[in-house]
Parts: C-alpha cells; sequence; structure tokens
C-alpha cells in the first residue's frame, strides 16, 4: 500500500442508496482522507444528507432502505453483517443541522455518552467532560455554570456543546449535517474556526448549502446534482478550476 492510500480513511465505491424503490444515490465513489475536511456541496435534494448518514449508518434507522455498493472505513465494510452499529456511531459522530442538547445540564450532557460505555470513575468522568468541552472551544463559557440545562445556552454554544458530546466518546472521524444552517454569523464563524482545529485530531465531513463555507473550512470538495457526484478534487481546484461545466455553473451561482 503506497502513502497516498494510507491516508484514505472512509472510501466510497459505487455506492447506491434506496428509500423504497426511490433511488437516491447512484454510483458514488469518494475517498474522505484522513485528517482533512471534505465538504459536500450541491443543490437542495442533491442527495449530501444522504450521502453523509451513510458514513455511519444513521439511514438504517428508516424503514425501507436500502445500500448498494461499498463503504469501507479503514478498509472495513462497514455495512458487513458483523460490524457492530453501535461501535460504528461512537468512532464516526455527528453533529447535526439544528443544535440537539439532551434536556439536561451542561455537564450530563457530555457525560451520558461515557456512562453508556462504562465509565464510572467521577474524577475519569470530570477530566473528559473539561476536555471535551476545551475540544470545542466552550469550556471558557461555561465552566462555572456547568450543572445548568443546556438549553439555558445560545444556539451557537448548544451546537458547540453537541459537537463537545461527540468528543467525548473519542471518535476517529466527525460528520456535520449542515451544522452552521440554524445559528448566526458569529456563532458560525466559531463553528468554523473549531473544524479547522479539529481536523488536526479527526477525519471531517461536512454537509454545507453555504459555498463560502466549503471553500474557508475544507480540503477536498465533492459535488452532487441529483443524487450523482459531478466533480470530486482539492477544494482549491473544485472553486478555481472546475473540470465540469456543471460545476463552474454551480459555484457562479447560475443555478442551484
Amino acid at each position: 500500500m503506497n502513502s497516498a492510500e494510507t491516508a484514505i480513511k472512509i472510501r466510497t465505491r459505487d455506492l447506491d442508496f434506496y428509500y423504497g424503490a426511490a433511488r437516491a444515490l447512484k454510483k458514488v465513489s469518494v475517498d474522505c482522507h484522513d485528517r482533512k475536511v471534505t465538504a459536500i456541496i450541491g443543490p437542495s435534494g442533491c442527495g449530501k444528507s444522504t450521502f453523509i448518514r451513510t458514513l455511519n449508518r444513521m439511514n438504517d434507522v428508516i424503514a425501507g432502505t436500502r445500500v448498494d455498493g461499498e463503504i469501507l472505513i479503514d478498509g472495513q465494510n462497514i455495512n458487513a453483517p458483523e460490524v457492530d452499529v453501535v461501535e460504528l456511531r461512537r468512532r464516526v459522530g455527528m453533529v447535526f443541522q439544528k443544535p440537539n442538547p439532551f434536556p439536561k445540564s451542561i455537564y450530563d450532557n457530555i457525560a451520558y455518552g461515557l456512562r453508556i460505555n462504562g465509565m464510572r470513575d467521577r474524577r475519569k468522568l470530570e477530566e473528559t467532560v473539561e476536555k471535551s468541552l476545551r475540544g470545542a472551544a466552550l469550556w471558557d463559557e461555561v465552566k462555572d455554570r456547568l450543572d445548568e440545562n443546556a438549553f439555558a445556552l445560545s444556539g451557537g454554544q448548544q451546537q458547540r456543546l453537541c459537537i463537545a458530546r461527540s468528543l467525548a466518546v473519542e471518535p476517529e472521524v466527525i460528520l456535520f449535517d449542515e451544522p452552521c444552517s440554524a445559528i448566526d454569523p458569529i456563532a458560525t464563524a466559531k463553528v468554523e474556526d473549531l473544524i479547522e482545529r479539529l481536523k488536526s485530531t479527526y477525519t471531517v465531513v461536512i454537509v454545507t448549502h453555504n459555498m463560502q463555507q466549503a471553500a474557508r473550512v475544507s480540503d477536498y470538495t465533492a459535488f452532487m446534482m441529483l443524487g450523482e457526484l459531478v466533480e470530486f478534487d482539492q477544494t482549491e481546484k473544485i472553486f478555481t478550476n472546475p473540470a465540469n461545466k456543471l460545476t463552474e455553473d454551480y459555484i457562479t451561482g447560475r443555478f442551484g
């Protein structure tokens, strides 16, 4: 295996996805590099969210769905029957479009996943809660109010709390599904700064409808249209010299 190969964390090959008879993804093949940010862009309904949710099998909870093709993480097919889906979702964390904290204290939002995974040592819990909140650039804002309900936080803080909750269980990959669409521009800038920092430790995949955001935060960009991958390349190339006219038309605002 050459050095370029070892840098691939997630690889999809000829990925098809069906909601009942409706085919939402068509032969999508993408390589997500380890400790890089891959952005998925494209117009509404193009399959971006469906794609990202196949990477930790979130679509499994929807009745009547079917996956064909391969999704490999570290070379392992995540749809193989022996794969533990709970463990997969620990390794591949997800941050959703709208902040979704639990109706618990700030502390318990982070500790919840740790306790489910068997951590009982109070000192270890406290250390991990602090480390996770620091990792999500939230510790300094909440360290004196850990017992407060998470709903007391602003929308942007709630989103960073959800990121901290993902970090607490030590994932390898973090998926972001339009993480800034429900928060204001200042909070968005904080989340973008955070994504830039996270990629030194994690592989990041972000779905975004905001092309400026994709250009700012990502190393690689995939442009999707009607369930198909139109173009995938380094972000700078996609935004300055795309190979496909459809990509150029979308990026320059001629449609979408």
